[in-house]
C-alpha cells in the first residue's frame, strides 16, 4: 500500500517529469548564479555607502528610498537570473 505522499509524487512525475541537466547546461547555470551574486553584491556596495551617509546626515526619507531601490535592484537581478536559468533548463 503506498502513502498518499508517494501517490502524489508519482501524478507529479505524470504531469511533468523530471529533466535531466547536462553537464554544460548545469556550467551555464553556475555562471549565472554566480554572475548574479556578484551583480548583487556591487549593487549592496555602492548603495550601502549611500544609505549609511544620508542617515549619518539625517536625511532619513533619502536613505529609505535607496533601500527601495536596493531591494528593487536584487529583486531585478535574481528574477533575470531565473530567467535565463529557466531558458537554460528548457533548451
Amino acid at each position: 500500500m503506498k502513502s498518499a505522499y508517494e501517490l502524489a509524487m508519482e501524478r507529479l512525475q505524470k504531469q511533468s517529469p523530471d529533466r535531466k541537466l547536462t553537464a554544460q547546461q548545469k556550467a551555464e547555470i553556475a555562471e549565472i548564479d554566480q554572475t548574479a551574486k556578484a551583480k548583487v553584491a556591487e549593487q549592496e556596495l555602492f548603495l550601502r555607502d549611500k544609505i549609511t551617509a544620508a542617515a549619518e546626515e539625517g536625511k532619513y526619507e533619502e536613505a529609505a528610498q535607496l533601500e527601495k531601490q536596493l531591494a528593487h535592484e536584487i529583486r531585478r537581478i535574481n528574477e533575470d537570473a531565473e530567467a535565463k536559468k529557466e531558458k537554460v533548463r528548457s533548451a
